[in-house]
This record gives C-alpha cells, structure tokens and sequence, in this order.
C-alpha cells in the first residue's frame, strides 16, 4: 500500500535507493531519480516538486510542451528527460524541450538529433536505447546494432551519456540489468538507465545510473 501523500512517497523511494545502493557498496547521490510524469497533470506534479524532487520524465513531446513551461518558470531548476520513443521529425523539438533523451535508437534518429543540436546549439545528454530482450514491439536498436549505432552517435558529436533498457514484462530483470551493464562497460558508457517502479531497487544494485519511478511517486492512475 503506497503512502497518501507525495512527501512521505518520495521519501520512501529515496530511501530505498540509498538501501539498495548501500547494498552494492555505492553512494546514494550516484543514482539520479527520475520522477515519470507522463499523463500526470500539473496539479499531481506540483507536490512533488514542492517536496524537492528536480527530475522528471515524459514519453511525449507534445504532452511536455503542453505543461512544462509554467511548471519550469516556476521551478526553474527542474530537468526534463524524455524517455518515450521519439520519432525524427519530432528532434527538433525534443532538443529545444528536454535536457536528456533517453530513446536513441537509430541511424535516422542520430543524424536527426545531430542536425538539431547544431541548428540551436544546445546539446541535451542522449542515451541510446537497447532493445535488451529482443522483443519486436519495442523501441531500442539490437545488440548486434549497438557497435555500429555508438560510432555513429559519437561520429555526429552527440553527448552519449550511456545505454537505456526496459527488460521484458513479467520477468526476473536482474539478468537483463546485468547484461545491459556489461554492454555499457564493454563499450566504455558508464550511464545506466534502467529500472521502473516495479524493479529499481534491483536496477541499482546492478549500477543503474537513473531509474524512471512513476507509481511509486505518483500513486495509482484514477
């Protein structure tokens, strides 16, 4: 049973990063909490952001665009992290929108970023996105791809901050954070975002950089 208020909820959750945390001998600060706001309104995000929290993550551009700004002037040093896909002719505006991507996953996309990082001269942290359990309704390039979709990323000058997964529903996620760890490591990335309301205390003890948390902090849709 989720606590009712925001406060006590984002407590909770901080709480259990720094136990897990602990757990892998790392340090609490090296984990980035990231509030998942999407379909949430101005009203349910307010509390959290009065209650400290500074991150958060949309699937949508246009949802973010719709509620951030107010939000932002009011918070000024809040982050936004997109995490849903995005499609190319969407890169322009995610650049001018969002301080991290977490969806990189593939060619048309890097090159798309690349030309909207350089038209504005604003360089959001890119993740790319890893498609770990080989499933065809997700977002994420292959494994095999990853090398080729790397080089070209850092050969476009994008800011590669490390790889992103979602592991397959209803499955022990451990192997995957695992793996897409190793992937990390193998390629020199050393930011990892993984882990969801239902399994972000595992993600940190495998070296999850950023976890996305939406339930937990928000409480059940209505």
């Amino acid at each position: 049973m989720l606590p009712d208020d925001p406060e006590t909820r984002l407590a909770t959750v901080r709480d259990a990063i720094a136990r897990s945390a602990r757990l892998a001998d790392r340090k609490a600060d090296a984990v980035t909490l990231i509030a998942i706001s999407k379909t949430r309104s101005a009203g349910e995000i307010e509390p959290l952001l009065a209650a400290g929290q500074r991150v958060f993550g949309e699937n949508r551009v246009q949802e973010a665009a719709a509620k951030w700004p107010a939000l932002r002037e009011a918070w000024p040093d809040t982050r936004l992290h997109l995490v849903g896909q995005l499609q190319s002719n969407k890169a322009e505006e995610a650049v001018a929108s969002f301080d991290v991507i977490h969806s990189v996953d593939r060619s048309s996309l890097v090159a798309a970023l690349a030309r909207a990082m350089e038209r504005q001269g604003r360089r959001p942290d890119c993740f790319l996105q890893v498609n770990i359990g080989d499933e065809e309704q997700k977002g994420g390039c292959a494994i095999d791809d990853l090398p080729a979709l790397l080089a070209q990323a850092r050969a476009a000058h994008l800011p590669i901050a490390g790889l992103m997964a979602v592991p397959p529903a209803d499955t022990e996620p451990a192997p995957y954070f695992a793996l897409l760890a190793t992937l990390a490591r193998d390629h020199g990335l050393t930011g990892l975002s993984m882990g969801m309301s239902g399994d972000y205390e595992t993600a940190v003890t495998l070296g999850a950089t950023h976890v996305r948390v939406g339930t937990a902090l928000f409480g059940e849709r209505g």
